[in-house]
């Protein structure tokens, strides 16, 4: 079964403890490899591997390498989650999605 966060299935209205919980999972596996992925427009997706750097009140870090020696800090609100915009995936053998 899929989480449904949001307007969803009767109406049920985004709280504060939704962020709160996401935002706790998110703290939870600082410093892990993990692999984003955005939704940028309507058939582009993105797909980056980084390192899970920092959670903070409105927005989580990932640390990302760009191949040529330079990394560079990307950072995305927690509601980008709740709306399936991004999605984090641990890069571990069960590929566990964080949410």
């Amino acid at each position: 079964d899929k989480i449904c966060y949001g307007t969803c299935r009767g109406g049920d209205l985004l709280t504060k403890t939704t962020i709160a919980s996401i935002r706790k999972n998110v703290k939870g596996c600082i410093g892990h490899k993990v692999k984003v992925r955005t939704n940028r427009s309507r058939k582009k997706i993105s797909v980056k591997e980084g390192i899970l750097e920092g959670a903070y009140p409105s927005v989580f870090t990932v640390r990302i390498s760009n191949g040529r020696g330079t990394d560079r800090a990307v950072s995305y609100s927690y509601i980008d989650l709740l709306t399936n915009t991004v999605e984090i995936t641990l890069c571990d053998e069960k590929e566990t999605k964080i949410s």
